[in-house]
């Protein structure tokens, strides 16, 4: 069965580290670029960083430059989201995307269930 999980996910305090992973079951992630998403409650989902299949091109959105890092480990079909410095406004529900493109067509993608981050004092 296809799937993609998420783990790592919990609670820290303000300036902790997180970090998530991102597992893929039945399929190859190497072949897909990975994103990660966040869906804080009352807000829309956004995009928080991506990952080319090769891992030569990364993206972060300006609000966790400089904080968090994305980077595969194909050995292990995972990409993780290494977070530093959280603050409060971090916390949200982080679901990670593995996507197929033809070109610049998406063909389908997989969505992973979330997992919880939660950064309070």
């Amino acid at each position: 069965q296809v799937q993609l999980v998420e783990s790592g996910g919990g609670m820290v305090q303000p300036g902790g580290s997180l970090r998530l992973s991102c597992s893929a079951s039945e399929f190859t992630l190497v072949t897909h670029g990975v994103g990660w998403f966040r869906q804080a409650p009352g807000k829309e989902r956004e995009g928080v960083s991506g990952i080319s299949g090769s891992g030569e091109n990364t993206y972060y959105a300006d609000s966790v430059k400089g904080r968090f890092t994305i980077y595969r480990d194909d050995s292990k079909n995972t990409v993780y989201l290494q977070m530093n410095n959280l603050k409060p406004e971090d916390t949200a529900v982080y679901y990670c995307q593995a996507a197929y493109y033809n070109g610049d067509t998406l063909q389908y993608d997989y969505w992973g269930q979330g997992t919880q981050v939660t950064v309070s004092s």
